[in-house]
């Protein structure tokens, strides 16, 4: 589908456009589809700089509209020089979905110091470097949205995962929270989704059929979620008219958290 409609709202007629990290595949694939499906220019960054290539020419075999490049946010100097690269090439970025994540089931007595460290570090530390970088940026401009993808994890301590994981997004939710407060008075937005289990590929993949079941016998609703709908709250939240939500947490998890 050709970007389309989303551009008329800007005064000097220019596309907006999106970063989402972790965007190869996954929840982050479907996000960027959903952002290009809406007009967006879209650059899908991953650790993995030639499955973000793949994915994004699959979006836009012309590259006009969409990019794949390296990023790894563990690393706030690569946050940057991925913002410059977007401004050279686009002549700004309107939005950030901190999408990348690290997930490893480990027994809670067995998480090592080392794989506690890498599951933070990527969870946690790469909001923080994205929010941080783009935050400042989007305040110079006085216009942003930053779209973090937290997990029910992080709201109730995981039933499928690991602590490191369950405890780096729930720092997601306060960051969230953090940032939102700091960046209000800018024209910057920052808010949070957190997805229950989603019907993903990896999870067909990863989660015995017997372990699936059981996981759905647990959701109030009977089924996992549904991607496409966690991406069509990214992009209402990115949206130009989203500019009084802030600091929120939106769920969507079949009923498992209710609050």
């Amino acid at each position: 589908m050709s970007p389309q409609g989303i551009n008329e709202t800007w005064e000097d007629d220019t596309y907006r456009v999106a970063l989402v990290t972790g965007a190869a595949r996954g929840l982050g694939a479907c996000i960027a589809d959903r952002l290009y499906d809406k007009g967006y220019r879209v650059a899908l960054t991953d650790l993995d700089a030639e499955s973000a290539a793949r994915a994004a020419a699959r979006l836009d075999p012309s590259g006009q509209h969409t990019v794949g490049l390296a990023l790894d946010v563990r690393d706030k100097d690569a946050f940057a020089r991925v913002r410059d690269h977007l401004v050279e090439r686009w002549g700004a970025v309107h939005v950030l979905v901190n999408n990348a994540g690290h997930s490893k089931v480990e027994s809670l007595m067995r998480i090592s110091p080392e794989s506690f460290e890498s599951v933070v570090a990527t969870n946690l530390g790469g909001t923080f470097f994205g929010c941080q970088v783009f935050g400042e940026y989007f305040a110079e401009r006085g216009y942003g949205r930053i779209v973090n993808i937290g997990s029910l994890a992080g709201q109730n301590g995981g039933t499928a995962t690991g602590a490191h994981y369950a405890a780096a997004k729930g720092g997601v939710a306060t960051l969230t929270k953090v940032f939102a407060r700091e960046l209000g008075p800018h024209g910057v937005t920052v808010n949070a989704i957190s997805p229950g289990p989603q019907d993903l590929p990896v999870v067909r993949e990863t989660v015995a059929p017997e372990e699936l079941a059981r996981v759905k016998a647990m959701i109030p609703v009977g089924r996992l979620g549904r991607p496409r709908f966690i991406a069509d709250m990214a992009v209402l939240l990115a949206a130009e008219h989203a500019d009084t939500v802030t600091g929120a947490c939106w769920d969507a998890n079949g009923g498992l958290f209710m609050r």
